[in-house]
């Protein structure tokens, strides 16, 4: 084999996970390869995950917003706008984004392999081109970074027109009247928002007893509560029996014996780790029915060579954790063991109409460990900035300690409820006597501002206290 082949470590698989690993291990003066099937840098979270179904909410808020704003109402004049029209606004945002990190692979001279890997022995990879050629390269060590997909029931037909999975969704082109969402995980409630909010009749199958259930109880109600109010019907505790197609619809047959039609139908429920293609009993590895695999500490396989990090070894299944793995796996292969450590609180940040997130303990969690907390809440509505923004859905709410005032949880719903968690996430992650609710009573905040709400929550807890 040419000297040319062979790397201190290959990479496989450019998302996020990918990404970190690649970046730490090539800044750290090692020979790097990085080898991405698809024809463009950025895995699943930069092409049919994170940026585009973000891209896509952040349009359709826009126009809802647009259409509720009194200033703009006059003449009874209203923005519509069409899901297959608002998906070049997603794809503009893909292509910015894919440019970036294609950069960082340049600037780092990080070699970049296009084509499909899989082992063919303990140190060989063999990689077939889109032309149908294969190149062998081999490598000291290996990270598997190769995401996961939307989870396919084989009794579902996804080659069929009107079914899609939550990558697909992203290439459709007629525009439906009525879908059917069935599983109403984080991405089944993000595109019900989506599609909702561009005045489509939505149907949402869940195969759990209330939405979200993970999160707070309080959060999870508002979230039920806003989709009832906007039209959205939720049917919980639901399984299909079989989802029908035919030329211009989709039936599906639930357990319970009820039936639902539409235009189509969006199946997102449950993904599934992308390791069937690599090949893995070369070098000795086996994947569980989810298609992960296990990792210690360093993110080290039961192999001792080879590595994975982000999707394909499960939860939290994060883009934002997969980066930080990244980084952790360069560091055990560069130093001989992980530095760093994931966060034990890591946010949660969901992008439905409007946002929720969270980070830390539930109101139940604190309840179930018979911890005596006290709860400070702001609505936004009382807030001047969410009343010139328009912006009055949705609330803050703190959990603290009784006695030390620690703060143990923080949820919001709401407009830009994503970046306003971080201001409390980061005095939460203070140790000892710096992670009080005092803090946000005692600091001056900038008027008027959304992260005012912390004071008044702060406020409002501190005054539960006797």
């Amino acid at each position: 084999m040419a000297e040319n082949n062979h790397f201190d470590v290959i990479v496989i698989g450019s998302g996020p996970g990918g990404e970190g690993a690649a970046m730490g291990l090539t800044k750290a003066g090692l020979n790097v390869a990085i080898v991405e099937k698809e024809s463009s840098v950025g895995g699943g979270c930069t092409h049919w995950g994170t940026i585009p179904s973000k891209a896509l909410r952040h349009a359709v808020s826009r126009i809802i917003e647009f259409n509720n704003n009194p200033l703009f109402c006059h003449n009874n004049t209203s923005l519509h706008s069409t899901f297959s029209s608002i998906l070049g606004h997603a794809k503009s945002v893909t292509d910015k984004q894919t440019r970036l990190r294609q950069g960082f692979y340049d600037r780092n001279q990080c070699s970049l392999i296009f084509g499909t890997a899989r082992f063919t022995d303990k140190y060989t990879i063999a990689v077939m081109q889109s032309d149908g050629t294969e190149e062998t390269y081999s490598a000291d060590r290996f990270v598997i970074a190769t995401g996961s997909r939307p989870y396919q029931p084989a009794d579902v037909d996804f080659t069929h027109q009107r079914i899609y999975d939550s990558d697909s969704i992203l290439s459709l082109k007629h525009d439906p009247r009525h879908i059917i969402i069935y599983g109403a995980g984080v991405i089944g409630c993000e595109y019900a928002s989506i599609f909702r909010g561009l005045g489509v009749k939505t149907d949402l199958i869940n195969t759990r007893d209330r939405l979200l259930s993970f999160l707070d109880n309080e959060v999870s109600d508002a979230l039920s509560y806003h989709f009832w109010n906007s039209g959205v019907v939720i049917r919980n505790d639901e399984t299909y029996q079989k989802i029908e197609a035919t030329e211009d619809a989709v039936i599906v047959h639930l357990e319970s014996g009820k039936k639902m039609r539409a235009d189509c139908i969006l199946y997102a429920n449950g993904r599934t780790g992308n390791t069937d293609k690599l090949n893995l009993t070369a070098v000795g590895l086996e994947a569980d029915s989810r298609g992960q695999l296990k990792v210690d500490s360093n993110y080290q396989t039961d192999i001792d060579h080879v590595y994975a990090v982000g999707d394909v070894i499960g939860y939290p299944s994060l883009a934002s954790a997969a980066y930080d793995q990244g980084r952790f796996v360069a560091q055990a292969i560069n130093k001989g063991q992980a530095e760093g450590l994931l966060i034990d609180d890591i946010p949660t940040g969901i992008y439905t109409i409007p946002e929720i997130s969270s980070v830390g303990k539930t109101e139940q969690e604190l309840t179930a460990a018979k911890v005596p907390y006290e709860v400070g809440r702001s609505s936004f509505k009382h807030l001047a900035r969410a009343q010139i923004a328009g912006k009055d859905i949705g609330s803050l709410k703190i959990l603290f300690h009784r006695e030390t005032k620690a703060i143990l949880g923080i949820h919001c719903f709401g407009e830009r409820a994503a970046e306003i968690i971080h201001i409390g996430q980061a005095i939460m992650e203070q140790k000892g006597e710096a992670n009080t609710i005092e803090y946000f009573v005692n600091t001056t905040f900038n008027y008027p501002t959304m992260a005012e709400a912390y004071r008044v929550a702060a406020l409002n807890g501190l005054n539960r206290l006797f």
